[in-house]
């Protein structure tokens, strides 16, 4: 039968004690990661959130609380008090590996039938059996870590923001449906027959409304929901650090959010961050990088080499050049033993796979370069080209010839396959960066048209607002965007605070006054009665914590994550709800196989 915990009251983690607590007394609670019985010697290794340490019973042990000892298995709940003492064989691999607990007391609080699988090997069991027991993967250390990293950021953050005078405002989850990029979820209302809540995609408009209230710093760690297409940085729940500031231009917000990382890092991993942190405009990061969040820790930048390609007979080349577009390269140093024909073949199938028709090579192997076009060039050119590039035997050259947009997002992609394939991006490198200068408009390759790249409160540059209907591609945002090791952490800008402006955007992207009037009305009737010059930004909390504790996907720091088409393994969310609530709400619902029982 299990026992009570009355009378007992924990006076330690596990993970907290250390040799000077040698000689206290404590009482302990955690799960029996493992019990070893040598006969008449028996160790537990006792686990709570902080850690484990060594339970200990011997031949002076009470006969009864040993034999209790005997009958624990793996993830029994148990209480134990004891005397905290030095271990003979020490275990340098945990923190508490110098002591163990001599149990006197020792109680089986809640038996645990055998685990579907071992708590500590669950990286070794698929995804199916872990996530459907996600409360006992979560029991895992490094799991259970990454979750405590998570709230530990969570809470750098309020500390910071509330020592920089910011308000927690906390902002309606069920909201009116309005266009920020994605496909909202919506929750059927059932007084108001017929019609929807959305949940926030992020809370944009009620924290710009927030300053237009007054409130001139504002915080939350918001909940956001984006039904998308999943991915291992993205799920269809998510939370931001999201702030707000009146009176400020970007350069404000951008050292308000330095201050914060700075911060972080110092008590997160204990690192010092130079600041300000770098920046680099959007076109000198597609340039050089052939992305918008470009990872910094490496280098192998893009060259451009249009005008030595435009000027071969090489047909490829002239015809990108001729036609607008450009001939662009990487050299990748060192690596011309491991690139052979055959691993250039693969990387030049998964090229065409983003958007390239090809993958021109020069592979320096030996004395003299393989080139895969050398047959068009004309004595001297590849000597040139190589000159130009500081490209030297053991190297390897990829080029791409395409319109501008093309070449360089291929590249930018294969810069990265390539460094992990040559394991040559550093460990231990926090490499911040904010991009600056966005576009406020692209182009549709397929259809000429101009779209928005940001949600439409975005403000452009003063200096642009006379393009916007004349030359879009002029146009740049007020726009900013965090970047840490390639991965984007975050977006901001300021905001269009001008009800005519605001109205004017609205048209840009297509939307009669009419519909404006449906789906933003009551935000530009509130830039009627003033509001101060403000802007913002997001960063994710999720990203944050996975690169800090180096995880690879935003499963291992979300506590019960979704799977890639949405679903949660464990609960079965999404399920069917009943008949009766279908009809409360209006709904009638299709039902999967109705067609096949017909």
């Amino acid at each position: 039968m299990a026992e009570s915990i009355k009378g007992l009251k924990r006076t330690n983690y596990c993970g907290e004690l250390r040799i000077s607590d040698v000689d206290k007394t404590v009482t302990l609670f955690g799960w029996c990661r493992r019990q070893r019985d040598l006969g008449n010697l028996i160790f537990i290794d006792l686990r709570d959130r902080t850690g484990i340490i060594q339970l200990s019973f011997n031949d002076t042990t009470d006969r009864e609380i040993f034999e209790k000892a005997q009958s624990v298995r793996a993830e029994y709940v148990v209480a134990a008090v004891g005397t905290v003492s030095e271990r003979e064989s020490k275990n340098s691999d945990i923190p508490t590996g110098d002591i163990e607990i001599n149990v006197t007391e020792f109680r089986i609080i809640s038996k645990s039938q055998t685990p579907p699988f071992e708590i500590e090997k669950a990286d070794r069991v698929g995804d199916e059996t872990t996530l459907k027991y996600r409360y006992l993967n979560l029991r895992n250390q490094k799991l259970t870590q990454n979750i405590l990293m998570r709230h530990k950021i969570a809470k750098i953050a309020r500390e910071y923001f509330y020592d920089n005078d910011f308000i927690e405002i906390e902002t309606p989850m069920l909201i009116k449906s309005t266009p920020e990029g994605a496909r909202d979820y919506v929750v059927p209302s059932r007084i108001h027959n017929g019609k929807f809540y959305a949940l926030p995609q992020s809370p944009q408009i009620y924290k710009q409304l927030c300053m237009v209230a007054g409130f001139d710093r504002y915080i939350q760690l918001a909940r956001c929901f984006r039904d998308e297409d999943l991915r291992a940085d993205r799920q269809p729940e998510f939370t931001q650090i999201d702030l707000e500031m009146s009176f400020v231009d970007t350069d404000d917000i951008m050292e308000m959010a330095e201050g914060f990382i700075k911060k972080l890092m110092k008590e997160t991993v204990d690192v010092d961050i130079p600041m300000p942190l770098p920046r680099m405009t959007f076109a000198d990061a597609m340039e050089k990088y052939g992305s918008d969040k470009p990872d910094t820790r490496f280098d192998m930048l893009i060259n451009d080499i249009s005008d030595w390609g435009g000027k071969t007979d090489f047909v490829v080349f002239k015809n990108a050049v001729e036609n607008g577009g450009s001939v662009k390269a990487i050299v990748a140093k060192n690596c011309a033993g491991v690139y052979t024909r055959k691993k250039i073949d693969k990387l030049t199938e998964y090229a065409k796979g983003i958007g390239a028709k090809g993958l021109a090579y020069i592979r320096w192997a030996d004395a003299e370069p393989n080139c895969s076009f050398s047959k068009f060039l004309k004595d001297g050119e590849l000597s040139s080209l190589l000159e130009e590039l500081n490209a030297e035997q053991g190297d390897c050259v990829f080029i791409v010839s395409d319109k501008t947009g093309t070449a360089l997002s291929v590249l930018g992609a294969l810069r990265l396959v390539i460094a992990k394939e040559l394991d040559i991006i550093p460990e231990g490198k926090w490499n911040y960066l904010w991009i600056t200068e966005m576009p406020f408009f692209e182009q549709d390759e397929e259809t000429g048209e101009w779209v928005a790249m940001h949600h439409p409160f975005t403000m452009p540059m003063e200096e642009c607002i006379e393009y916007l209907d004349t030359d879009k591609g002029k146009v740049r945002a007020k726009a900013f965007d965090l970047v840490l090791n390639g991965i984007e952490l975050s977006s901001g800008s300021m905001r269009i605070t001008d009800c005519e402006l605001q109205t004017k955007m609205f048209e840009l992207l297509g939307m009669s006054q009419e519909e404006i009037d449906a789906k933003f009305g009551f935000l530009v009737e509130a830039y009627h009665y003033a509001s101060p010059p403000h802007g913002g930004m997001g960063i994710g909390l999720d990203r944050l914590a996975m690169i800090i504790c180096g995880a690879s996907s935003l499963r291992d720091v979300t506590a019960f994550p979704k799977v890639q088409n949405a679903s949660e393994p464990m609960s079965g969310a999404p399920s069917n709800i009943d008949d009766i609530q279908l009809e409360e709400l209006g709904i009638d619902v299709t039902k999967a196989g109705a067609e096949d029982e017909q």
